[in-house]
């Protein structure tokens, strides 16, 4: 007889481990389906982020840049160093201890809080008052289903990836060395993370973007600061391209392309990473099975809430729109837990951070100031620089600044936006502001502590104003 549970999560991403803990608080006899196995062969929790993502990225970005701090950037501390070498096999070897304690950490939460593993990958077998879902050979039947499947790199056609030589993400994050020439295909948040890794390692970086704009999605002022940085530290970025033939073989890549003028041009490179964006990985969930509204972009159906077509089935993360991020996977995975425990959750998704994690890091929640003007808002805003910070300044970090963008007739704050060494923790504050409908008066009001960089933040904030104090 097959196992019966009130509900089951398919898939331990992010979004889905989280929705499998929540469900079990809640008192629901919980399982959780994952069959994602690690390059050694051993299954493991945590999905791509965990385990070929955001976690095993950063901790490289973070070795990448120690390197090239010490390499290049203590001479202004009055430290003096020489002969600076990184081993890449023990940075990798770092990189997958922690990826290691973090999949262990979700075990160690699944047994805590009585939720079942169930290793394999999962499918709808049919619906009715239940569900039967199959986990390889085995069938168990859920009274309620969360699906969190997550995302797969989308690929470019006729190019196969080997992780060798053409790589996505997976084989971008397990480099044994430096390449001397890396191509990238794509300017977005992979590709410019990565980029930066192995940049800083020595590598000469060429990116390939689509599109005429770097970073649209940011402020126009972020992007063209993002810019003149990168291309500073020596990426070479390439916009409004058209990809053409790709040829891959042991000696390297060669990459036939237009660029934005439209002259033919040709990109040599030793290993090639394609960063194209991601697809939803619906695909073998068996989804025709119960009728399960898909999209032609395999994108699960869902309300602002996460419900889909069907009753008592709910959808989230990558699997569904919305951005692709990590922590908006995880509040939709604590949202669809609590409306099966019949509470009322919400998400606003206008106040969901992005984070791209370069050096400097880019940061923002909220609309840009161009974004608001188009949507007919009326926006007024204000920066503030860094560069005259003492906190940025004892620190070296001077490079960058903070915008807040705010309603001009309710002082409404709309969108916030950081570039600077620690954007990432820097944007929680616009977060705050913004789920709380706060003004930039509010921040401008609160008592900042001093030297630290959240001032920047009340100085943009005093700056919507033109009253800055300290510029």
């Amino acid at each position: 007889m097959a196992q019966a549970f009130d509900v089951v999560v398919i898939g331990a991403g992010p979004g889905g481990y989280i929705a499998a803990v929540r469900a079990a608080q809640l008192g629901f006899r919980t399982a959780c389906i994952e069959g994602w196995k690690n390059a050694k062969g051993e299954l493991a929790l945590g999905g791509t982020c965990l385990n070929v993502g955001c976690i095993p990225s950063k901790a490289l970005l973070a070795s990448s840049e120690e390197y090239e701090k010490v390499a290049h950037h203590l001479e202004p501390h009055g430290i003096s160093v020489s002969g600076a070498k990184m081993d890449v096999a023990k940075m990798q070897s770092r990189k997958d201890a922690i990826v290691t304690k973090m999949t262990k950490g979700i075990e160690y939460l699944f047994k805590k809080n009585k939720v079942t593993w169930l290793q394999g990958f999962g499918r709808f077998v049919k619906g009715g008052d239940t569900y039967t879902i199959a986990v390889g050979a085995e069938e168990v039947e859920a009274k309620h289903v969360i699906v969190a499947t997550g995302s797969k790199a989308r690929h470019l056609p006729n190019v196969p990836v080997d992780n060798e030589t053409i790589c996505d993400n997976e084989g971008a994050l397990a480099f044994g060395s430096a390449p001397k020439r890396l191509g990238v295909i794509g300017a977005g948040v992979i590709g410019l993370e990565l980029g930066s890794v192995w940049r800083r390692l020595g590598s000469e970086v060429t990116i390939l973007e689509a599109l005429p704009a770097f970073l649209g999605a940011c402020d126009d002022a972020i992007a063209k600061e993002g810019a003149k940085q990168f291309k500073a530290q020596g990426l070479a970025i390439s916009l409004g391209v058209k990809i053409g033939k790709v040829t891959g073989g042991k000696k390297g890549v060669t990459v036939e392309y237009a660029d934005g003028q439209g002259a033919a041009q040709k990109l040599e490179c030793d290993k090639l990473i394609v960063s194209i964006g991601r697809v939803p990985n619906t695909d073998g969930l068996g989804a025709d099975k119960v009728g399960l509204k898909v999209d032609a972009r395999g994108f699960i159906e869902v309300d602002d809430h996460c419900r889909t077509n069907l009753p008592n089935v709910y959808a989230i993360g990558d699997v569904v729109r919305g951005p692709m991020l990590a922590h908006k996977a995880e509040d939709e995975g604590v949202m669809a837990a609590e409306l099966i425990a019949g509470q009322k959750p919400h998400i606003d998704y206008d106040c969901i951070p992005w984070i791209i994690y370069t050096s400097p890091e880019i940061a923002w929640v909220g609309r840009s100031e161009q974004q608001a003007k188009a949507a007919g808002i009326e926006a007024r805003s204000g920066q503030f620089p860094f560069s005259i910070n003492g906190r940025a300044l004892g620190l070296n970090e001077p490079v960058g600044f903070a915008k807040v963008v705010a309603d001009a007739k309710t002082d409404r704050v709309l969108g916030v936006h950081v570039i600077h060494a620690r954007a990432s923790d820097i944007i929680q504050e616009g977060v705050t502001t913004m789920e709380f409908a706060g003004a930039a008066e509010d921040i401008a009001r609160i008592t900042h502590g001093h030297p630290t960089l959240s001032e920047v933040i009340r100085e943009a904030a005093l700056n919507v104003d033109k009253r800055s104090l300290n510029m």
